[in-house]
């Protein structure tokens, strides 16, 4: 048997419960991962209300956890990257990780960073994939560009700030006054107070925009990006009339898990130019607390589950 954190049916935080279940066992395909920890994210309000349920192919009963750490506990039969006593991190496709075990593919999951803790790693997966996908596929960010991002202390605006300055990339990033230091360690060449400054007055002729805002925030980025560039949202479709108005591009950002990008980042973890940012370590238990908070959208970085000690040695 195993704890896990449980939903029967699709609603707000409350409907999850704290439960024994019984432990899966690997098809032939996966591999059993023992959790060490696991984070959350914003986006799993979304799942859990059952909105996207279709689209996302989820089904009841619903563990979500889409960011886990931990270590290979058993692998079947046709799994050749992965062995048994493996630390490894990543974004299972169907969740699962706020559970003591999880079930994964091999191109869900890559090496832990030997450089962070497993608490730090789980803090890493879907918002850095997010960010990395956001800006190294749809954008093709390159170096001496300029980069806007909005809500650059988030989960994934932590991360796009990080690495478009690893890319060699010009950072303008927002942020409300609490942290503004923040972005300043992130690396961003720019921080601007969204409560104090329009940012409007600061962003001009940017080659790229990243929103996990939307609405007005979105809105009024349009007109911040030089002709040929790209407006890229997390959270909403950017507006074809806009676009086709100032001649630009514009994409809806959606992740998906890939063992080859996580790699690509844990390279640039390892190499000191990534850094997760852990605001708050919780036990399995208080996951509806967790979630609460990180429907806010208000969160310094990212909150992380600790579901079990990390190992010795």
């Amino acid at each position: 048997m195993m704890k896990a954190v449980v939903a029967h049916e699709y609603g707000p935080p409350e409907v999850l419960k704290f439960e024994e279940l019984p432990r899966p066992e690997p098809k032939e395909n996966e591999a059993l991962v023992r959790v060490i920890a696991s984070s959350v994210n914003p986006a799993d309000p979304l799942t859990l209300s059952g909105k996207y349920a279709r689209e996302f192919g989820t089904h009841l009963p619903l563990i979500p956890g889409y960011d886990m750490a931990g270590i290979v506990e058993k692998t079947g039969a046709n799994v050749t990257k992965l062995k048994v006593g493996d630390a490894v991190y990543g974004y299972p496709t169907f969740g699962g990780g706020w559970a003591e075990y999880v079930m994964v593919q091999e191109w869900e999951v890559a090496q832990k960073p030997a450089s962070l803790n497993f608490v730090e790693a789980a803090a890493v997966p879907m918002g850095a994939l997010t960010a990395w996908q956001a800006l190294m596929d749809v954008a093709q960010l390159q170096p001496g560009q300029t980069i806007l991002i909005h809500g650059g202390s988030g989960g994934v605006g932590s991360f796009a700030v990080q690495i478009a300055k690893a890319r060699g990339a010009r950072v303008i990033a927002t942020a409300s006054t609490a942290n503004q230091e923040l972005l300043k360690k992130l690396g961003a060449d720019v921080a601007v107070d969204y409560t104090k400054t329009r940012f409007e007055d600061v962003a001009k002729d940017v080659d790229a925009v990243l929103d996990p805002v939307g609405k007005e925030t979105l809105a009024r980025s349009y007109g911040v990006v030089k002709k040929g560039g790209i407006v890229m949202s997390l959270v909403a479709r950017p507006d074809p009339l806009e676009l086709k108005k100032r001649g630009i591009r514009g994409a809806g950002i959606s992740v998906h898990p890939d063992a080859e990008d996580l790699t690509e980042i844990t390279r640039l973890i390892d190499a000191g130019k990534i850094k997760p940012i852990v605001t708050q370590v919780l036990p399995l238990s208080e996951a509806i607390a967790a979630q609460k908070q990180a429907a806010t959208h208000h969160t310094r970085g990212k909150i992380v589950l600790r579901i079990a000690d990390d190992p010795q040695g």
